[in-house]
This record gives C-alpha cells, sequence and structure tokens, in this order.
C-alpha cells in the first residue's frame, strides 16, 4: 500500500506491541493507536500502560484507551482519524460493524494460528495442547464472524517437542511482522486473492480458565505433558500435595506400568519426580511451592525430600481455594 495510507493499529499485548514496532520502523503512516485502557498488574496492583501504549507514546502516536468501540463518541473519534486501513493484533476488545465498515480499505487481523485450525482467544495454548506439529500466522480480512474472516497470507512454523506456550508466542511474535509487511507491500494483490475460509475444519481454542490449569491424573501422561507446555509461562498448570498447592512448569510423559493409584509419586531423584497418570507416567523437572520461585526438582528435594517421597499422592485441587 502506498506509504502515506493513514493506518490505525489496535492492539494490547506484547505480542501486538512487536507488530507496531515493525510498523514504525518501516515508516509506516500510523495516524492513531488503540489499546486497552491501563490495568492494574504487579504486586502492587499498580495501573501499567500495556506494550502497545508504551511504543505508541515513545513513538509521539496519539493513543485511544476507550472502554468499549461501540459508542457514538468511540465511533465518531476514529472516524475523523479518517483511517485508510485498521490493523488489529491482539487488541482484545470486539470491533462493531460500524467500525469494520469505517476504514476506507476495512480492517485486518495478525492471528496466531493457521486459520481456520483455531479461532479464538488462545491458539497457541491450545495449539501445543492438542499436539498440532505446526501452526503460524494467518493476516484475514475482519467480519463480524469470530476470526472468520478471508485469508489474505499465511506464514508457517513447526511446534517442537517440549516447545512451551511462551516460547512458541516468541517465535510467532517474530514471524507475524514480517509477515505483515509483506501484505502491506504487495497489498491490493493480497486483498484482491484473499481465500475464504473452511468452515468444517474449524476449532474454537476457548480462552484458558482455572480448571483448565488443574491437573487431573487420570489423563494420559502426554496430555498432561502438552497441557504443562501450553500453559508455560501463564497460566501454569497446578495440583495439590497434602495441604498445598503445587505450580508444574516443567514435566515429560514417560512409560510406565506401575499400578499405583493416578498421582502417586513413585520415583524421586535428581531428574525429577515420577508420577503415575491415567496412562503412563509424569516426570516433573520443575515446580513452584507457595510463596516460593520455580525450582527444578532436584533443588526442592535438597529441602523437600520428604513431602515429596515415594507413596506421597497428588491429588485434584480445589477450585474454590485460592491460587
Amino acid at each position: 500500500m502506498a506509504t502515506s495510507d493513514r493506518i490505525v493499529f489496535a492492539g494490547t499485548p506484547q505480542f501486538a506491541q512487536r507488530h507496531l514496532q515493525a510498523l514504525i520502523d518501516d515508516g509506516a503512516n500510523i495516524v492513531g493507536v488503540y489499546t486497552q485502557p491501563d490495568r492494574p498488574a504487579g504486586r502492587g496492583k499498580k495501573c501499567l500502560p500495556s506494550p502497545v501504549k508504551s511504543c505508541a507514546e515513545a513513538a509521539g502516536l496519539p493513543v485511544f484507551q476507550p472502554p468499549t468501540l461501540k459508542s457514538a463518541d468511540a465511533h465518531a473519534t476514529l472516524n475523523a482519524l479518517r483511517a485508510d486501513i485498521m490493523i488489529v493484533v491482539a487488541y482484545g476488545l470486539i470491533l462493531p460493524q460500524s467500525v469494520l465498515d469505517t476504514p476506507r480499505l476495512g480492517c485486518i487481523n495478525v492471528h496466531a494460528s493457521l486459520l481456520p485450525r483455531w479461532r479464538g482467544a488462545a491458539p497457541i495454548q491450545r495449539a501445543i495442547e492438542a499436539g498440532d506439529c505446526e501452526t503460524g500466522i494467518t493476516i484475514m480480512k475482519m467480519e463480524a464472524g469470530l476470526d472468520t474472516g478471508p485469508m489474505l497470507a499465511k506464514a508457517y512454523i513447526d511446534i517442537t517437542a517440549q516447545q512451551s506456550g511462551g516460547e512458541l508466542l516468541n517465535a510467532l511474535a517474530a514471524l507475524g511482522p514480517a509477515t505483515l509487511l509483506k501484505v502491506l507491500d504487495d497489498f491490493e494483490r493480497h486483498w484482491t486473492n484473499a481465500i475464504e475460509q473452511n468452515d468444517e475444519h474449524a476449532n474454537y481454542a476457548h480462552k484458558i480458565n482455572k480448571a483448565d490449569c488443574a491437573i487431573d491424573w487420570q489423563l494420559s501422561a502426554d496430555l498432561l505433558a502438552r497441557k504443562i507446555c501450553a500453559f508455560n509461562p501463564a497460566p501454569v498448570c497446578f495440583s495439590q500435595l497434602g495441604d498445598q498447592r503445587v505450580k508444574i512448569w516443567m514435566a515429560d510423559a514417560i512409560e510406565s506400568t506401575n499400578p499405583a493409584a493416578p498421582g502417586t509419586i513413585i520415583k524421586a531423584d535428581r531428574e525429577g519426580l515420577v508420577v503415575t497418570c491415567g496412562q503412563g507416567a509424569l516426570r516433573v523437572s520443575r515446580a513452584q511451592l507457595p510463596g516460593g520461585k520455580p525450582l527444578t526438582i532436584f533443588d526442592l528435594l535438597n529441602s523437600r525430600a520428604e513431602a515429596m517421597a515415594p507413596g506421597r499422592r497428588f491429588e485434584m485441587p480445589k477450585l474454590d481455594a485460592p491460587l
């Protein structure tokens, strides 16, 4: 697209910030940046700007933080920017049809999945959890449906063994900006040749909740290992060991025919805790006790060997208890 075309950017987290910075570095004509309102964060619950807001302010770009885009005032503000295109990356607010229709060329979205494989809020984590071998970035036209618009471009990346959600997020945060810039460099061709999605191949990547993170030891070790990888570094899987809630940061699945009840520790050494599952066993190599920091099992056994001794049993935690 032309360097004079007026771009409005909408995004909130670090993933979106990487895309905004790429546009800034490329000399894009960004006339406004939308991001979610400042929210309390950290132990002190101090209101902090989003990564996108910090990036925009550092570049001297106007920032808008409406709590919703459905109001008449919000629409009037956007309309006054006279945008040619709106680029949306992990913004976190629903764009009503009136907003989708405002930019001259329309709105496009950068989605961290190979659509239509995973639509929705948590495509990175759900891809790992499901055991997908690859994922990627999709640039699509935005429409009223959730991640249902025609696809302008895709870029692919392998999901490697034991890759955490955070590691895959970082890889996609590097892939996305380059893909976006390629689309913008030849926008008319990509827009004209956009490919409709096949709804029959779509899955919904539900937002991760507390229940998702609670470890059910009746499940197979393979599934639990993928889940633990997917939810690292946030929100992190957890289980109950005696009176303590233990966060499980790293684990891998191993073969086991031990008849002990699922959740039972059958081995504890410097390599980790071997815990029986519904099928196979999980070797937990990194965990976190309440009030502490994530440590290797080798380090934890130096001071808590009795609490993690063979024969002790992890149980399904009560979900109404605080994390």
